[in-house]
């Protein structure tokens, strides 16, 4: 692979099978967001377009991120690294200061300027993934030296790790470690290594779930949800009662029982119960359909990409969507344990989505310089 690709190469059009795979979960998106919300924003906000004009708003805006990044070479990303790893520092200590953070529900992973709140974690996965796969495409980079190579991702990883754990935010965290993971396994990570470091990891990982006593219920909750229907197994239970109702064509668009205050916020974490629900089972296989058309076209433009730089950025931004995906249809479907994590371009969201959307600009990008 060469350093750089050359510049004739910027003619080529960008992958438009990813670009519209994105416009059709998105706008598909904007319907259910309508769908799951209209009845708890009427009640609660006194407009029942509410969660439909913000998500609306950030879609628009995310366009434009894309659109950018869609025409920012890929190779200009290196040298913003330093900036973005300050930024990113900063935002997440600015969630604890009073006045920027904002807390809701007993956490604090927001911040506002008198506007819309951002999620800082949100772009904490963009920049530790252009971050790694900057670092680890170094020419003089030995993969076979640990503490030279995936040992400085690694260290990053786990600052960033901890301060979005204290918000608190294991779901995000957990997201966030298995992307940067998958980076370090593209870039040729020995297998006595990846071995250690799964051995490693698994401990600490135990700890992080058994250290706060809601972690621990939820995981008990997994385990055995109607042990506890009210409390703790009631979001898992709730979420079943949607998808099973769904059968194969579900009970139509609009018509689910379960967002009728039985599904908390059915519009973000859970969407995808209130899809299976009110669209059934075809229209769940449809989305996944989608995700995976996205997930197989990003890890074929890192395959097919010039250098190991826009190599290892595509595998990030890609293995970012692949893994949140995985967690939340986990947890819908009752297969792991709760998380808190959304479903990308379709759950009710702000910096997410945008944060989202300038990636797979990003992505496409590099699917111009493709050999």
């Amino acid at each position: 692979m060469r350093k750089a690709p050359i510049k004739q190469e910027l003619r080529k059009p960008p992958d438009f099978t990813i670009f519209f795979t994105v416009l059709i979960l998105t706008a598909f998106g904007l319907v259910m967001v309508f769908s799951a919300s209209y009845i708890t924003a009427l009640e609660s906000r006194g407009d029942a377009f509410f969660f439909l004009r913000r998500q609306a708003f950030w879609i628009g805006l995310g366009l434009v991120g894309m659109y950018f990044t869609t025409n920012f070479s890929y190779w200009k990303w290196r040298k913003v690294v330093p900036l973005m790893l300050l930024v990113n520092f900063l935002l997440l200590l600015c969630v604890f200061i009073p006045g920027l953070g904002v807390e809701t529900g007993g956490a604090r992973r927001w911040i506002t300027l008198g506007g819309p709140t951002v999620q800082p974690a949100e772009f904490t996965k963009l920049a530790l993934i252009v971050f790694a796969a900057a670092f680890l495409s170094k020419k003089n980079i030995n993969m076979q030296d640990f503490w030279r190579s995936s040992f400085v991702p690694l260290v990053m990883t786990g600052c960033s790790f901890l301060l979005i754990l204290v918000q608190p935010d294991l779901g995000t965290s957990v997201a966030l470690a298995m992307t940067i993971g998958i980076i370090i396994f593209a870039a040729g990570i020995p297998w006595k290594q990846l071995f250690y470091l799964i051995i490693f990891s698994l401990p600490l990982m135990l700890y992080f779930s058994l250290s706060e006593k809601y972690r621990m219920q939820r995981i008990f909750s997994f385990l055995d949800p109607w042990a506890d229907p009210l409390d703790t197994g009631y979001q898992i239970i709730q979420s079943l009662y949607a998808l099973g109702p769904g059968g194969l064509f579900g009970v139509g668009l609009g018509r689910s029982r379960q967002k009728l205050y039985y599904l908390p916020e059915p519009q973000n974490d859970f969407i995808f119960s209130i899809i299976g629900e009110e669209l059934g089972f075809l229209g769940a296989v449809t989305i996944m359909l989608l995700f995976f058309v996205l997930i197989w076209r990003g890890f074929k433009t890192s395959l097919l990409a010039p250098d190991n730089f826009s190599s290892l950025l595509a595998t990030g931004v890609t293995a970012m969507v692949a893994v949140q995906t995985l967690l939340n249809i986990g947890v819908v479907t009752g297969s792991i344990p709760v998380t808190g994590i959304n479903l990308p371009f379709i759950s009710a969201g702000g910096s997410s989505l945008f944060f989202t959307m300038c990636s797979m600009g990003i992505l496409m990008n590099i699917s111009r310089y493709n050999r």
